[in-house]
């Protein structure tokens, strides 16, 4: 009798804080059974043992230094599939925020006179290196659609992840909309999937999903406006995990005049 061999999945970390893992982790204790079905051959957060022969990688963290190039087109030629494993590999994420100022003045700041020795580059999401085959958002990654994508993938299906806004499910859950209270909210340009989690206690969402494939970021200004809430205090939230989208928007309409 043949015996199938069971996929090999391997998870890397570049620059986030590794929080995506452990919700990997935190998911498989209570969904066992997908450790039966696939071999983890490289998963430094729960493993000493590695291999560099995988279909499935996982790629958690930004691209933020050169030498992480190499290691990425390094991942990328050995796996049949590449999945960026929340924000910060998917969007950039919060390491982008030190993309508004000079690198430069950044390295100075975190390293003091041992900055010189750095060569960090504007952190980026790994799509601006490699290609992927699909990504998982959050900050961190939700435990139950971690599970869903990997189902997917081994049934050999494409991961189906939200493109619909968040205001979608907090309509089901029946959350009144943060904006009549003055809150500013990034739900309705934000990719759902999450539960509605920030709103349904009282928290404006703060796009860490990134944003839907059409947002409609000029109705939402608007509707803020009416509101009383400022487009300075809509930028500033955006920030926070959109800020490699925002500063390539600006340089991409700069290029354009």
């Amino acid at each position: 009798m043949k015996t199938v061999s069971k996929p090999r999945i391997a998870f890397f970390d570049f620059t986030g804080c590794e929080g995506c893992q452990l919700t990997v982790i935190d998911s498989l204790q209570t969904h066992p059974e997908l450790l039966g079905a696939v071999e983890i051959v490289n998963f430094r957060e729960a493993m000493s043992e590695k291999s560099d022969h995988y279909q499935i990688a996982f790629v958690e963290g930004g691209y933020t230094r050169p030498e992480d190039e190499k290691r990425l087109l390094d991942i990328r030629e050995r796996a049949s599939m590449v999945i960026a494993l929340g924000a910060c590999a998917h969007l950039g994420g919060v390491n982008a925020l030190r993309n508004w100022q000079p690198q430069a003045e950044v390295r100075s700041y975190v390293y003091g006179e041992s900055g010189k020795k750095y060569t960090p580059k504007p952190a980026q999401p790994i799509e601006r290196i490699i290609p992927i085959d699909g990504f998982i958002p959050g900050c961190p990654i939700d435990r139950e659609e971690f599970i869903q994508v990997v189902t997917r993938l081994l049934q050999n299906r494409q991961p189906r992840i939200p493109d619909y806004p968040i205001c979608v499910e907090c309509r089901l859950k029946e959350n009144a909309c943060l904006l009549l209270s003055g809150k500013c909210c990034l739900g309705p340009i934000t990719r759902a999937g999450c539960g509605a989690i920030c709103p349904t206690y009282g928290e404006g969402c703060e796009g860490c999903r990134g944003m839907i494939s059409t947002p409609n970021i000029s109705g939402l200004k608007f509707a803020m406006n009416e509101h009383g809430l400022s487009e300075a205090v809509l930028n500033e939230k955006m920030r926070l995990f959109l800020s490699y989208q925002l500063i390539k928007s600006e340089k991409d309409g700069h290029d354009r005049h």
